[in-house]
């Protein structure tokens, strides 16, 4: 049986959280003259301190999620998201973590970061986990595992059925990526919140919501675990200027569902026209907004785009991807030219 205590470090445990002047005195929209925080009073709309808790903001996100705010941590990005749970639940130097490559790096940076040992166990050649090495890699010390759904660089849906499997067997964390959930027709984890007290969900505002630059990242949890990563994050963590930017595209719900949409569209139509060329292998099905492609010699063909203005992310450094490139959707005319290039190509 899961239980979160045991795996929660007990220096965080007996931690006691700072107390910051905005969690000490929760304003109700009256007015008030603000003399706690040692702020500079002349009024230029940053001049104040952020909501620590960036109520307003979880209030929207957890009506459009249908969860509780209780149920939201806010982040400087997904990385400081992931960051706080592996400085919450893993001892340096004695827990593990295990991650499934080919996936997002930044999983393995952390655990370096953080002096945590991470386990790797390759996906299958089909890109799905492969549940019984993942349960050899387990012991006393693994506490968390990482995947990533849709997946980077691959772009497939994970199987529900083998993350179901972990779910039910695995003791620790099992902390799903959703960062380009928005682009899939599989349904979001988080509707699975109340089934599994050991699941965590990660989003983030940086792929179909377009806004990349604010830095905005999103973890859904348990109560529970939630509580325990508040005691550890930065007082002010998401500063005000990203709160308002979130808020206001959180308001554009059909503004983002067209754009989703349109690049749906565009991964189609890119699709298509990838197979046409001679060098390219294969193109791999994509959740995402972008498409894993196996050509001759991902090397030169990458640097053959770049003396001609085309920036792709080369993959064939990545076990099971080989000789790959990732294109990300652009607009129609990015697309266009894309397509241009690389026929001209030899």
């Amino acid at each position: 049986m899961f239980d979160l205590d045991n795996i929660t470090r007990e220096n965080v445990k007996s931690l006691k959280p700072y107390s910051s002047a905005r969690d000490e005195y929760i304003s109700d929209g009256s007015k008030m003259i603000f003399l706690d925080a040692n702020e500079n009073p002349f009024e230029n709309g940053v001049n104040r301190y952020p909501d620590p808790q960036q109520r307003s903001l979880k209030t929207v996100l957890a009506e459009q999620k249908g969860i509780g705010p209780d149920h939201i941590l806010l982040g400087n990005g997904s990385d400081e998201v992931l960051d706080l749970l592996f400085r919450a639940f893993c001892e340096p130097k004695e827990d593990n973590i295990i991650t499934l490559p080919p996936t997002y790096g930044m999983y393995q940076v952390l655990s370096g970061i953080n002096a945590i040992e991470n386990r790797t166990v390759l996906l299958t050649r089909d890109f799905q986990p492969n549940v019984d090495k993942i349960i050899e890699a387990v012991d006393t010390n693994t506490k968390m595992i990482f995947i990533c759904s849709p997946n980077n660089p691959t772009g497939n849906s994970i199987s529900e059925e083998k993350i179901n499997q972990l779910l039910n067997v695995f003791n620790g964390l099992v902390v799903i990526d959703e960062a380009y959930v928005d682009f899939s027709k599989s349904k979001s984890w988080v509707a699975k919140l109340s089934d599994h007290p050991n699941l965590v969900v990660t989003q983030t505002l940086s792929k179909a919501y377009g806004l990349a630059g604010i830095r905005l990242g999103i973890c859904l949890a348990s109560k529970e675990i939630i509580t325990v990563l508040n005691k550890i994050k930065p007082p002010y963590n998401v500063n005000e200027l990203t709160q308002q930017r979130a808020l206001n595209r959180l308001k554009e719900v059909e503004y983002v569902e067209t754009e989703i949409a349109t690049l749906l569209k565009e991964k189609e139509l890119l699709f298509k026209a990838l197979l046409d060329l001679s060098f390219i292998e294969k193109c791999y099905a994509s959740d995402a907004n972008f498409i894993l492609v196996k050509v001759d010699d991902s090397t030169k063909r990458y640097h053959q785009l770049l003396e001609r203005g085309v920036v792709v992310r080369n993959r064939g450094n990545q076990p099971l991807c080989e000789n790959t490139l990732r294109f990300t959707i652009g607009t129609q005319n990015e697309n266009i030219k894309l397509i241009e290039v690389l026929k001209s190509l030899v």
